[in-house]
């Protein structure tokens, strides 16, 4: 177990998901259960994955959240994009966003591909095997 505030990619998250909060009060009232809330989860999404994956027992199940993250920094990424088309979004907010956007799902790339899960052998779960000290190692480089 490792403590995600500690990831890098997280703090960034998180960051991003204040600033969407902050930003979409501005949206109108009829977007509340729309458009808002979708904005809204997807961006709280990545950073609650990131924590999820670090509390999992297994570099296995790490890699699987940080996959469902990465998912939901692409659903944000498309999520703004309609905002904008929509002119819910002024054009300068949502280049200020996308680039947060874009940026942190290159840092999941990257995190994903260093975090590749052991492959399975036949009825072997290799995954429950693997040592949490490579998350560490993990961790001091993000």
């Amino acid at each position: 177990m490792k403590d995600f505030k500690d990831l890098r990619v997280w703090t960034k998250a998180h960051e991003l998901t204040l600033g969407i909060y902050r930003m979409s009060r501005a949206f109108p009232a009829d977007e509340r259960y729309g458009l808002t809330s979708q904005i809204r989860r997807a961006a709280s999404s990545i950073g609650a994955n990131l924590a999820e994956g670090c509390g999992r027992r297994s570099d296995g199940e790490f890699h699987r959240f940080l996959q469902i993250a990465r998912g939901s920094a692409s659903e944000l990424e498309y999520h703004l994009l309609l905002a904008r088309d929509l002119g819910i979004l002024e054009p300068a907010d949502f280049e200020g966003l996308q680039a947060q956007v874009i940026a942190l799902e290159r840092m999941l790339t990257r995190l994903v591909q260093s975090v590749r899960p052991p492959p399975k052998a036949d009825g072997d779960d290799a995954e429950e095997r693997t040592q949490p000290q490579h998350r560490k190692e993990l961790i001091a480089r993000s």
